[in-house]
């Protein structure tokens, strides 16, 4: 199959994967769930099965720990969190116009520092982003109760979860051989390249970042129910999950719980300067100590089209999109590194002349020694031509 070929075949085949994803974006979000949660347990199972389980008794094992792990944490901390989440969302206008009041107090001694129309300046930006952050806190509330928080998705995800769930993690092993049945012959180990290096991608977001949400989510709730925040719990959870998007889920996290602060505890500093203390560790633990061990390199996507694809996929597939927005980006990226492999080591790239020569060979124009060099084994960027 030629190379246009090929890249007809396969932006056709992700375009129906998209629009069958738009077209069942209601019914999605079990299921997701599933198979995220079967690609996450997939190596406990399989330890297991290296402990002289077979599959069916190792699934069962594990699903088992799961859903009392589940099970645990929902009739334990879920009620909780979700009375203080609620009792956050009641109280975030009155801290708005607290802060605002507190603002206005303080107005004198910043006009004197900054002028009188600078000050007239902030304070309207001020209030503009504070109304802003409530609309939008006010929007992502209706629509995950409107999209994933209503009674009966709620029952479905939590009966239709672990069947699905189950049942792909004990036919997994099975799927990844018949997968590679059906490669062709021809292309398979190149195509098991590249299904290597999604796998490494998927288990970078599924399995690295989903750890680094859930420490981020313990570490912000407790450190901040320890200090005596306010609603401390609910804001460290939402900083954690955010986290997903880099230096969203520190920034909104900060910035909320620093607010919620100074109309606790002011004229008291310390705990001001507390609760930012803990973000700033946080968010240091989480660059320097959880992201390079648990996820490295292996989303390998830039910030900015991170929070792009969120934006797009989200507006897209609705809250269902954003638990895909993430892995799908790291797929992508995945296919257009290989692409930009291709490219720089075909003959739209190098020239049919280069192409064409044989390997190790030396041409005859200017340049002899480096175009020998640069033909034999590597193309353009040190990239390795095939």
């Amino acid at each position: 199959m030629s190379m246009q070929k090929q890249v007809l075949f396969w932006s056709g085949f992700v375009a129906a994967i998209f629009l069958l994803l738009w077209v069942f974006r209601g019914i999605l979000l079990p299921f997701i769930v599933g198979m995220g949660l079967a690609y996450l347990l997939d190596p406990a199972a399989d330890f297991l099965e290296r402990c002289r389980f077979n599959r069916f008794w190792a699934t069962s094992v594990v699903m088992g720990a799961v859903v009392i792990i589940v099970a645990t944490a929902f009739f334990l901390l879920v009620p909780a969190i979700v009375q203080q989440g609620i009792g956050l969302a009641e109280r975030l206008p009155g801290y708005v116009s607290q802060l605002q009041q507190f603002a206005m107090e303080k107005a004198p001694d910043l006009g004197a520092l900054i002028g009188e129309e600078r000050l007239a300046q902030f304070e309207n930006g001020l209030s503009n982003m504070l109304s802003g952050g409530v609309a939008v806190l006010g929007n992502l509330t209706a629509q995950v109760a409107q999209s994933g928080a209503t009674i009966i998705n709620v029952l479905a995800l939590m009966i239709v979860t672990p069947v699905v769930a189950f049942y792909l993690l004990l036919d997994w092993d099975g799927m990844v051989k018949k997968i590679d049945q059906l490669l062709p012959r021809d292309h398979r180990d190149e195509i098991l390249e590249v299904l290597r290096d999604m796998d490494r991608a998927m288990a970078g977001v599924i399995r690295g970042q989903g750890s680094v949400i859930l420490l981020l989510a313990l570490f912000y709730g407790v450190s901040l129910t320890l200090a005596g925040l306010n609603f401390g719990m609910a804001i460290g959870l939402m900083a954690g999950i955010f986290s997903f998007v880099p230096y969203v889920g520190f920034l909104v996290g900060m910035v909320l719980s620093t607010g919620v602060a100074i109309v606790q505890y002011w004229p008291e500093p310390l705990p001001v300067f507390i609760v930012l203390g803990i973000f700033l560790v946080g968010q240091f633990i989480e660059g320097n100590i959880l992201y390079p061990k648990l996820v490295g390199n292996s989303i390998g996507v830039h910030p900015v089209w991170l929070m792009f694809a969120l934006f797009a996929v989200g507006t897209l597939f609705g809250f269902v999109g954003l638990l895909l927005a993430v892995p799908m980006v790291a797929l992508v990226g995945v296919l257009v590194r290989y692409a930009l492999k291709k490219y720089v080591s075909g003959s739209l790239y190098l020239g049919s002349s280069a192409v064409s020569a044989p390997a190790g060979s030396e041409t005859e124009t200017d340049g002899a020694g480096a175009a020998g060099n640069n033909t034999a084994g590597k193309g353009a960027a040190g990239l390795p031509v095939e």
